[in-house]
C-alpha cells in the first residue's frame, strides 16, 4: 500500500465522519435541556394556579352562594353566583337596581351562615376557588341622598317621588312590592308606612322575595324609637364586595345578571 493509500483510507472511514460529528456538536452550541421531574412540575403548576386564583379573587371575580330564599325568583337558595369588582373601581359605587354582595353590616346573618364547614372547602374559599359564606345578597333600592317611600295606591315603592315598577324581578305572587316589615293585615300595602332618606355613603337594600327577606327595611328605625342611629338597617358602601353578574350553578339555569330598567326614570336626589 502506498503512502497515498494510507493517507486516503483513514480520511474516508474515520477522519471525515469524525469531523462531521464534532462539527454538528459545536454548531448546536447548547447542552441538552433537562426537564423537571413530574412532581416538581405539578407543584409549580399548582402554585401558579393558586397565585392566579388569589389575584382574581382580590381584584376581579369571586364566587359566592345564595344563603336564603330572599332573592327568589331570580336567585334560589344555594345557587352559585359570580361577583365582579371592577364596576366599582375608581370611585364607582353601586347603582339602583344592582344586585350586590356585601359583608354583614352587623348581626344580619345567623351564626351557621358563615361559610363552608369542610376544612378543604374553607381553604379553597380563601383563595376564591369555592363559594364564600358570611355575606349577603340583596338588590340596591336607594343610594346616598335618595328618599324611598312606600307605598303608593298600587303598592309600589317610590324613589325621590318616582314610583318604580318592579314586576321584572320581584316575586310574582307577592301581594305587592312592599317590604316585609309593612306587609300585615292591619297595615296594607297602600299605607304610607315607609319613608327613609339615605345618608351619603350608605345603601338601602331589599330582597326580591319581599314576603321573605330580612333586609334593610326590617331593621330601620321606627317612629316609636327615640334613640336610634339613622344608619341602622343601611349598608355602608365600604362593605360592598361587588356586583353579581352571573348565575353559574346549577348549569341549567345559567344566566347573565344585569341591571333592570325599573330605575332608569328615577330622578337624582335633590
Amino acid at each position: 500500500m502506498t503512502s497515498e493509500d494510507r493517507d486516503t483510507v483513514p480520511a474516508d472511514n474515520d477522519g471525515v465522519k469524525g469531523t462531521e460529528s464534532r462539527s454538528s456538536s459545536i454548531s448546536s452550541g447548547k447542552p441538552a435541556k433537562k426537564h423537571l421531574p413530574v412532581w416538581q412540575e405539578s407543584i409549580l403548576l399548582l402554585a401558579v394556579a393558586l397565585g392566579l386564583a388569589i389575584v382574581l379573587k382580590a381584584l376581579f371575580i369571586q364566587a359566592f352562594y345564595i344563603p336564603s330564599p330572599s332573592m327568589e325568583p331570580g336567585l334560589v337558595q344555594d345557587d352559585r353566583i359570580l361577583v365582579q369588582k371592577v364596576s366599582y373601581w375608581g370611585g364607582g359605587t353601586p347603582e339602583r337596581g344592582d344586585v350586590i354582595v356585601f359583608e354583614d353590616p352587623g348581626n344580619w346573618l345567623a351564626a351557621d351562615s358563615t361559610g363552608p364547614n369542610n376544612p378543604a372547602a374553607r381553604v379553597l374559599a380563601k383563595v376564591g376557588l369555592y363559594p364564600t359564606g358570611g355575606h349577603l345578597v340583596k338588590r340596591v333600592i336607594g343610594v346616598g341622598g335618595d328618599t324611598v317611600t312606600c307605598c303608593d295606591d298600587e303598592g309600589r315603592l317610590s324613589v325621590n317621588g318616582k314610583p318604580v315598577n318592579e314586576s321584572q324581578y320581584v316575586m310574582p305572587n307577592a301581594t305587592c312590592a312592599a317590604p316585609l316589615s309593612i306587609q300585615s293585615e292591619d297595615q296594607p300595602c297602600t299605607a304610607k308606612a315607609l319613608k327613609v332618606t339615605i345618608p351619603e355613603g350608605y345603601l338601602l337594600v331589599m330582597g326580591d322575595n319581599r314576603s321573605n327577606s330580612e333586609d334593610s327595611t326590617a331593621r330601620l328605625c321606627t317612629t316609636k324609637e327615640t334613640e336610634c342611629p339613622p344608619t341602622r338597617g343601611l349598608v355602608p358602601v365600604d362593605n360592598v364586595v361587588g356586583k353579581v353578574f352571573a348565575l353559574v350553578w346549577p348549569i341549567k339555569r345559567f344566566d347573565h345578571i344585569t341591571r333592570p330598567d325599573a330605575f332608569k326614570d328615577v330622578p337624582d336626589a335633590k
